[in-house]
């Protein structure tokens, strides 16, 4: 399985990003919201963390074809696997819809704004209630995307994982989904750099008692 791909960018089109890493050239398919965030990379050395699947329909007779699809962090790739796993969405329709970046599409569903994932291209009223009843109590993390690049210019796979786990922490001490995001949205509002969910956890009970 490939599952990161490193190497000069040196096409890219609507749907798609050529990778050249001797000796071999890729054909990495991409969203709309991950070839903005490339397209001024033509040229230069990029990494791309990757999903391998395999299109196509043996029992009809169907060609078997490999295929390659690239985002810039693996959170980006993990909300994608989430995404595909709903009834009716899939690899070509996810890759069809995501026009937007991971952390509105995952506020909409957080929000169940049916409505505005609805817009999306591809994705009509029956599936954004399917995508919001499998994918919502899974997206806090991916909510969380907005504020770690806010704070720190880059995502940071590390503070998000801590910061998931700390919501997962006070849910399970009685927080709503909602309270437990405001008071983590608060401790990295303090643009402290949390080395475990310990440390996260006194940030958050220290500024809840301002």
């Amino acid at each position: 399985m490939i599952s990161k791909i490193t190497g000069t960018l040196v096409k890219l089109e609507t749907d798609a990003a050529f990778i050249s890493s001797d000796p071999f050239e890729y054909e990495v398919l991409i969203p709309d919201f991950t070839r903005r965030q490339i397209q001024a990379d033509v040229g230069k050395k990029t990494t791309l963390h990757t999903i391998h699947y395999i299109e196509g329909n043996p029992s009809q007779g169907g060609r078997m074809i490999p295929r390659v699809v690239g985002f810039k962090t693996e959170v980006e790739r993990e909300f994608f696997d989430y995404f595909c796993s709903v009834d009716g969405v899939g690899v070509k329709k996810a890759l069809r819809a995501m026009i937007r970046p991971v952390q509105e599409v995952a506020t909409l569903i957080e929000r169940q704004d049916a409505k505005g994932l609805s817009v999306l291209p591809g994705i009509g009223p029956a599936t954004s209630e399917r995508i919001i009843a499998k994918l919502r109590r899974k997206m806090p993390k991916f909510a969380l995307i907005a504020k770690s690049i806010q704070i720190d210019g880059a995502t940071s796979t590390v503070d998000l994982s801590i910061a998931d786990e700390v919501m997962q922490l006070l849910c399970s001490l009685g927080h709503s989904d909602v309270d437990a995001q405001t008071l983590v949205d608060s401790a990295l509002a303090s643009k402290k750099k949390f080395k475990d969910v310990e440390s996260m956890m006194q940030a958050v009970y220290e500024r809840s008692v301002q």
